[in-house]
């Protein structure tokens, strides 16, 4: 197959995206997405049909073939692995990771996409905490809690924060509020009220929209006997 696009590219990666919330995209969902016009979208599907990159039905919308699934993860891949390097070697912003990726990912040669992944001990998540796919093409999403639904006074690890707005995550990291850092859940205010938030020994209220985009899991902790536990309030 000839070497596609970056337009290309990008509509794969966002058809991959679509699926994996609805099991399908549309025309309209996929304009939104991309912020152009459904009749673009349009003549692009029917390019991406002909190539066999996907199937499209008047009921099922618009789903990716095996081929197109493996080079929407192929691109995938490299911009995960591109928003780590730049964040983990080059120290860049974690807000201004995403953007920089978005540029990089359609030139980044095969070559050049091993020696990233083994100087970087061959991640398994980019920075943000988002799987990164493997070269073979598998990943691995496990679904986890968002702060607005996690319970008062137990201890979280952030694994991840949403990349979608990077105003708001130039937000939460400013609070402290990135992947691998501890986070407990202190009180809430009532009808839809801040959330109030410990993370590295600051007390911080944070909007219930912020809230949905920080999810965690519980900490793991080594009993005194040297078996571990869940923390959970007031029981073990």
């Amino acid at each position: 197959m000839r070497r596609l696009t970056a337009a290309m590219e990008d509509y794969l990666k966002a058809i991959y995206k679509l699926q994996q919330q609805a099991g399908s995209a549309t025309t309209q969902a996929l304009a939104r997405l991309l912020k152009i016009k459904p009749a673009s979208a349009t003549n692009m599907l029917k390019k991406l049909v002909r190539l066999k990159l996907v199937r499209y039905s008047a009921y099922r919308g618009v789903q990716l073939t095996p081929a197109g699934e493996k080079m929407a993860l192929e691109i995938i891949r490299h911009h995960r692995l591109l928003e780590l390097y730049l964040r983990q070697a080059l120290k860049m912003p974690l807000h201004k990771v995403h953007e920089e990726a978005e540029r990089l990912e359609h030139a980044l040669s095969e070559e050049l996409e091993d020696l990233i992944a083994a100087a970087l001990g061959d991640p398994t998540h980019d920075p943000h905490g988002d799987p990164i796919p493997t070269k073979d093409g598998h990943i691995s999403q496990t679904r986890h809690p968002h702060l607005a639904e996690v319970p008062q006074g137990q201890k979280f690890l952030i694994v991840r924060v949403s990349d979608s707005n990077p105003e708001l995550l130039r937000y939460l990291e400013e609070l402290g509020l990135v992947p691998q850092a501890v986070v407990t859940v202190l009180s809430r205010e009532p009808f839809g009220g801040p959330i109030w938030v410990k993370v590295n020994d600051r007390t911080h209220a944070l909007g219930q929209e912020a809230a949905h985009h920080v999810f965690v899991r519980p900490v793991v902790e080594v009993t005194q006997r040297g078996t571990r536990r869940e923390t959970r309030s007031g029981r073990r």
